[in-house]
């Protein structure tokens, strides 16, 4: 197992939330539960407020109804020891041009305080070990989305947060996802994943957030 015993697989659930962006509430009453192992992919209509929840559980802001609990235990009583427990790749994939794939890796590693990982076996895990000293700004869309995607190899996080991770990929690189997905949950890694495209996720809860949205507010005087 991958597993340090200070960062070990545990359950993830979110009970009555609540969010509000641009002033405009975006879900309410929302809750899950994922055990370890398990996968939770988000589905809904645009706005609905997936990638709204990703960074919810991710703690990149706080929802302003209700708790997101690791363990049992409210992630926002110690943010830096859940940060420390996951991986979260968003939409975008915030890579310097300049910095060629290897360097990109490297700079993510050091950024999160790892004194030892191995980024060329990161690299490989997603096809990328043969574009290690290629400039990012030569990379091509669904490459750019490998790069992002390869901190899942770079060290063991037992939550993965992703946002759309398909974007991009062709079938091989989509065969290599799914493998690092299946490969985490047999290590009792848990996933939640906002995706248009299924992926592989085997035995996988669905969360959708249109069944949330918050009742309109009728017109008055």
């Amino acid at each position: 197992m991958p597993w340090t015993d200070a960062n070990l697989p545990g359950t993830l659930d979110g009970a009555g939330l609540a969010a509000v962006r641009g002033g405009r509430a975006v879900f309410a009453g929302l809750g899950f539960a994922l055990a370890p192992g398990g996968a939770l992919l988000l589905t809904g209509p645009n706005g609905s407020g997936k990638s709204t929840l990703l960074r919810l559980i991710a703690g990149f802001g706080h929802p302003v109804a209700g708790q997101i609990a690791w363990n049992g235990g409210a992630i926002a009583d110690d943010m830096e020891a859940h940060r420390a427990r996951l991986h979260y790749v968003g939409h975008q994939d915030g890579l310097k041009p300049a910095l060629t794939v290897g360097e990109t890796v490297r700079f993510w590693r050091a950024l999160a305080g790892r004194d030892r990982a191995d980024e060329a076996a990161a690299l490989a895990a997603v096809g990328l070990a043969a574009l290690a000293e290629l400039p990012c700004r030569f990379l091509s869309a669904g490459q750019r989305r490998r790069v992002a995607l390869a901190r899942l190899a770079l060290w063991p996080a037992p939550l993965w947060l992703l946002d759309e991770p398909t974007v991009g990929l062709d079938a091989a690189a989509l065969a290599l996802l799914e493998a690092l997905c299946r490969r985490h949950r047999a290590e009792g890694g848990s996933i939640v994943a906002a995706s248009h495209q299924a992926f592989g996720l085997d035995d996988t809860a669905t969360l959708s957030l249109g069944d949330f949205a918050p009742a309109p507010v009728a017109a008055g005087w």
